[in-house]
């Protein structure tokens, strides 16, 4: 994370490198997938078809999900002039953000099961492409963006990234099963995967603040609202999943979001002052990520 932040600011600062940021900024956009492609593909070489099936917890967190962005959009619905709305937005956006695809991979080094992780994810983004449409509307009028227009949005954005590697991981299980063998024991690669694709994801993080138009006060609202939503989704989730016995992956499947997805959210359907508050959520989650892997590799130093 913290060189994610000095690469962009070292790169920027650099006038004779000025030339090269369209490229750079392209570079970017085919990597980041292909590293989110790649690291999934080999987290679900792990995971069996079997495995994927629902469990109770989901359904609370379906729940919490999406019953807190229903909340506040009817909030907004019946206070449009609130002086708070930009917070109220930035704080919706974080609810209803999908679980990040890498989360299974941080799942998997915790220790918890990626399977009913994967499976959650699965879900909640068709909840959330659901949602969005329905709800979204009412609170920011879009000329000519009708449900199925603003569903299929949604689908299109994200669904190829977690489908794809899922469905290329199955027919590698059956139709070559020695390489989905020698796979199956890189999962050490795909956390190395993730590293690089945060280092990325912060470095366009602070790109988007540094660039954002935003007051400033705003920035430290949209910061704490989002800081907030970050902190209480991994409690509940953890809360919620100790008691069916899954604590890390429920407070992997409500706390870790598809931080990239939710900014394209905030400009798409919300307005791109929201946005911000994505953008500060991928530093917390991340935050929190970092002292979980830290206190799980020293907690396997003692033993």
């Amino acid at each position: 994370m913290g060189l994610g932040v000095i690469l962009y600011f070292v790169y920027v600062n650099i006038p004779w490198l000025e030339p090269t940021r369209p490229f750079v900024s392209r570079a970017v956009e085919i990597i980041q997938p292909v590293l989110i492609f790649s690291m999934l593909f080999l987290s679900f070489c792990r995971i069996s078809v079997h495995d994927l099936k629902p469990c109770r917890w989901h359904l609370w967190l379906l729940l919490i999900q999406g019953g807190s962005f229903i909340l506040l959009g009817l909030l907004l619905i019946c206070f449009p002039h609130l002086p708070a709305k930009v917070l109220v937005e930035g704080t919706m956006l974080c609810l209803i953000c999908p679980t990040a695809t890498s989360g299974a991979v941080i799942t998997y080094k915790l220790g918890g099961n990626a399977a009913h992780l994967t499976t959650y994810t699965i879900l909640i983004n068709f909840l959330a492409a659901f949602l969005i449409p329905l709800v979204v509307p009412l609170v920011h009028p879009h000329v000519g963006q009708t449900f199925g227009t603003s569903f299929s949005q949604i689908l299109g954005k994200v669904f190829p990234t977690l489908l794809c590697p899922f469905i290329l991981a199955v027919l590698v299980r059956y139709l070559c099963p020695k390489l989905h063998a020698r796979l199956s024991e890189l999962q050490e690669l795909s956390f190395y995967m993730w590293a690089v694709a945060l280092m990325l994801a912060i470095a366009l993080t602070v790109k988007s603040i540094m660039h954002s138009d935003v007051a400033v006060w705003y920035q430290i609202g949209l910061a704490l609202v989002s800081l907030v939503c970050c902190v209480l989704q991994f409690c509940f989730g953890k809360k919620i999943g100790s008691r069916y016995d899954d604590t890390i992956s429920a407070g992997q499947s409500l706390g870790q979001k598809n931080t990239v997805f939710a900014i394209w959210l905030g400009y798409t359907f919300f307005t791109p002052v929201t946005s911000v508050a994505a953008g500060f959520y991928s530093v917390w989650h991340n935050v929190i990520n970092s002292y979980q892997l830290y206190q799980r590799r020293k907690v396997a130093g003692k033993r």
